[in-house]
């Protein structure tokens, strides 16, 4: 029987597993080198550790093996720009490389991945990994171009010692995004130093700010950014018009950071390091990994984080079902093309995301698991308190177009809502900057209006 995540994540009794793991072919003892490339920012260090962990148990494992750690120390849409460029020769191009899942397929597309088919079938712990995110790591041609790390869903968090300030009902459990604006105002009106609402946009922010601002709005609306059915992207929806409204409210309205602010390509760490634990900011649509900063052993360790920050679901536009919307992705780990020492670096992706590592990773990273005997797992489930909210709202949640040409849809919705945030564009005139470009990426043929 297929294995959902949706099943998973009910977080039931502790399945006993044995697992073993095996590779096509297995690393030699000659003297080589494989390279593991990914991204350090910020606050985000987990995978740094991780890889670092793993580097040492390889190494221990595989005498006469190096590994070279690669970290790339850039921000999302940089991240994926110097990736490609080492991948672009074969003397740069790493072995292994962390890979956002809505790039897997852009990137096989364009030759820079190596399918995992021949690996991943004398894997036995393959099984333990859920069909769905098994999915997220499939290429255009159909075969695995890379093995999940974890996933994660989006929702408000919200800080309750300044809800309670302004006179704000805690639990909060706004319906409509009205109510989401109208506790901002009231925060504006009763504490004017504190930002009321961070929403992810603009340029700076890549991907932040298409899916984790943009598209947590539009998915709450009746439309939808492409049409999976008729493989078709929509152009002229009113839900993208009221979604680009949201945004002009916030930072037209005063209710979120300044423009200069949110154009900061630091602006997710002053969130998540200074703004929600110094009390500076109320609330923000941000993922489920937030709280790993502010565990012990993260880069901005904050004891009381929990008893001072809650958590409520995104609300859809106007309250319809299924009353609340999320955004769900996740990275995995993926083996370049152009490597010399394959079988080397599967070795070490089948290492990194055994039944332990992939545990102990996706609890420093705040990850929802998606590996069954990872879910199952009583320490997981211990791990984090916010584990059962966030994998709760995974019923509600929607994935980005896995399509080679979204990475360009994504970048004409921050230049939108940058428009629109800064003033400098109205929300029709945006949105129908937005429809022309759309329409010059894909072509007119692969559009539809939502008309």
């Amino acid at each position: 029987m297929k294995k959902s995540l949706l099943s998973a994540l009910s977080l039931g009794a502790v399945a006993a597993l044995v697992l073993t793991g095996c590779s096509a072919g297995g690393a030699d003892t000659e003297s080589k080198t494989i390279k593991v490339a990914y991204q350090k920012f910020g606050s985000f260090v987990q995978v740094d550790a991780h890889m670092k962990a793993v580097k040492k148990e390889y190494e221990a494992e595989h005498k006469g093996v190096t590994v070279e750690l690669v970290p790339i120390e850039a921000q999302e849409n940089d991240y994926a720009t110097k990736l490609a460029l080492m991948n672009k020769s074969a003397a740069t191009a790493p072995d292994v490389m962390y890979e956002d899942t809505f790039r897997v397929q852009s990137d096989s597309d364009a030759g820079y991945l190596a399918p995992l088919d021949d690996y991943t079938s004398k894997w036995t712990e393959w099984d333990s990994f859920y069909d769905n995110a098994k999915s997220a790591g499939l290429g255009s041609d159909g075969k695995t171009y890379g093995i999940p790390m974890g996933t994660d869903t989006r929702a408000i968090w919200y800080n309750k010692d300044l809800f309670a300030q302004a006179g704000l009902p805690v639990p909060f459990e706004p319906k409509t995004w009205q109510d989401v604006l109208d506790a901002a105002e009231t925060i504006k009106a009763k504490l004017p130093d504190v930002i009321p609402l961070n929403v992810y946009s603009g340029k700076a922010q890549g991907e932040a700010s298409s899916m984790q601002g943009f598209e947590m709005l539009l998915y709450g609306t009746k439309d939808t950014l492409y049409n999976a059915d008729s493989q078709k992207w929509v152009t002229g929806s009113k839900g993208f018009r009221d979604s680009l409204a949201f945004i002009k409210d916030v930072y037209q309205g005063g209710l979120g950071p300044t423009p200069e602010q949110a154009l900061d390509k630091n602006v997710g760490n002053l969130v998540s390091g200074e703004w929600l634990p110094q009390g500076k900011l109320a609330m923000g649509i941000d993922g489920s990994w937030l709280s790993g900063t502010w565990l012990e052993g993260g880069t901005a360790p904050w004891p009381e984080w929990n008893t001072v920050m809650g958590q409520a679901p995104m609300p859809t536009q106007d309250g319809g079902k299924p009353g609340s919307t999320s955004m769900s992705g996740g990275w995995t780990l993926a083996m370049g093309s152009k490597s010399q020492n394959k079988d080397a670096a599967w070795d070490f992706i089948s290492m990194a995301l055994n039944k332990d590592n992939s545990q102990s990773y996706d609890i420093a990273a705040s990850q929802i698991a998606v590996r069954d005997d990872v879910s199952k797992d009583p320490d997981y489930q211990a791990a984090n308190p916010t584990f059962g909210f966030f994998s709760g709202i995974v019923a509600n949640t929607h994935f980005r177009p896995a399509t080679s040409d979204y990475a360009q849809i994504s970048t004409a919705i921050t230049v939108a809502m940058e428009a629109v945030m800064t003033g400098q564009q109205s929300v029709d005139d945006a949105a129908d900057a937005y429809d022309k470009t759309v329409v010059g990426i894909v072509g007119d043929k692969n559009t539809e209006s939502a008309d």
